[in-house]
């Protein structure tokens, strides 16, 4: 099946330039689709806020939305194999049903699986590794339409979950899951910035966010997600919040997950918004930048002293922390991480310049961008951030010798 006319982003703010998306119907039909293509990008939730979807002209953007969604759950071994093109508010009702659940979830439902954790996506809390952290098998349509599957022990797995879509088309993924559990939120206003111990904050509950507009120094909500089998967190550093909240001033918490501590199912209470909503305030443009979490407070404190800067354009910055992880392009790679992410007002010829001067800010702190979001630092830069990116390119050239999966975005990253 192919759709024709203008394609876009979520967000509206990128428009693909490729004619048309390709829906195929089955996986042989992708396997076909993939073979006779000169260049393929895959789009799927449209999630992204930069081109990194972007086949090129003349290029295949092909969605998986009609292929078989499936979710297949082996209770006994703990696991789920699910397509390449189902979103994580299906997968985790089909997971529960079955009395397991996955350790951690994003903010937003909404976003499909395989392009989560092939853009290194990911939650919050101390303990819990990114969106990729449970993937132990991936299964990917390659350059000639065959498949190649990679699981843990393969010495290609470090470079094969979180992939950008470099190597080919993610047609399923295999799972770990554990017992299901429950979670109560609890909200807090008016978090001060001065004194701030963030390692123990952080460590308050299984899940920390924090959130500013950055009109003043500290922070106006904090967000503790608490699974029922752990301690009831303390918190006597902010006063505990009277009203339902929604992350981005002026937006209707009814939006949001249940909160004022009512006990819930796992994939109720994680995301912060609910999946029948428009995530966020859906009027947005987003970055995100991670970095070691021992620069937390640096990087808290140079926010702070450009906030006259940042909140002009700003609806909601969210800090949050994520655990090492073993992708090669992962922005958590080899490093416990503190994750600092923009709301921006939908306005990019606005939001660029500031952009550029966050960046600049940050520049001695090794911070990593979201791949999957608004950033300006050059390729050059990047490279030399991600300590086995030559390891990652030798996989691509691997099971993708072409480049058909290479676009304009990845080309200079993954240049030699």
């Amino acid at each position: 099946m192919t759709g024709t006319g203008t394609v876009t982003n979520w967000a509206g703010n990128i428009t693909y330039s490729a004619a048309e998306v390709d829906r195929p119907g089955s996986l042989d039909a992708v396997r076909e689709l993939v073979a006779r293509s000169a260049r393929v990008r895959v789009l799927g939730s449209g999630h992204s806020f930069n081109e990194i979807a972007d086949p090129g002209a003349g290029g295949t953007l092909l969605s998986l939305e009609a292929t078989p969604a499936e979710a297949d759950v082996d209770t006994a071994a703990r696991t789920v194999r699910v397509a390449g093109g189902l979103r994580y508010a299906e997968l985790a009702r089909r997971v529960h049903a079955h009395g397991l659940a996955l350790p951690n979830m994003a903010s937003l439902p909404h976003i499909s699986v395989a392009g989560s954790v092939a853009t290194g996506t990911h939650g919050s809390g101390v303990g819990n590794g990114p969106l990729a952290a449970p993937v132990r098998e991936v299964e990917i349509v390659t350059a000639d339409g065959s498949t190649a599957v990679v699981g843990r022990g393969d010495p290609r797995f470090g470079g094969a979950v979180t992939s950008l879509g470099a190597l080919g088309v993610v047609t399923a993924l295999t799972l770990d899951l554990e017992p299901a559990y429950e979670v109560e939120q609890h909200l807090f206003t008016e978090l001060p910035l001065e004194g701030l111990d963030y390692e123990t904050v952080a460590a308050a509950a299984y899940s920390v966010s924090l959130f500013t507009d950055w009109r003043d120094p500290g922070f106006r909500q904090v967000w503790l997600k608490r699974r029922t089998d752990q301690p009831l967190p303390a918190f006597p550093w902010a006063v505990p919040a009277k009203v339902a909240l929604h992350p981005v001033p002026g937006m209707p918490a009814e939006n949001c997950t249940q909160q004022f501590g009512v006990p819930g199912p796992w994939h109720e209470r994680l995301p912060h918004f609910r999946a029948e909503f428009t995530p966020s305030s859906g009027a947005e443009l987003q970055s995100e930048y991670l970095l070691p979490r021992r620069y937390a407070l640096d990087l808290l404190h140079a926010l702070d002293a450009i906030r006259e800067t940042v909140a002009p354009v700003l609806q909601t910055c969210e800090i949050r922390t994520v655990a090492a992880d073993e992708q090669w392009l992962s922005p958590s790679y080899g490093r416990d991480t503190v994750a600092a992410h923009f709301t921006w007002i939908e306005d990019t010829a606005t939001v660029l310049p500031v952009v550029r001067r966050l960046e600049e800010a940050l520049a001695g702190l090794d911070p990593r961008p979201h791949w999957g979001k608004v950033f300006t630092t050059p390729p050059a830069v990047l490279r030399g951030r991600y300590p086995r990116l030559d390891d990652f390119r030798t996989l691509a050239r691997e099971l993708d010798p072409a480049g058909k999966f290479t676009n304009a975005f990845l080309a200079d990253l993954l240049a030699p």
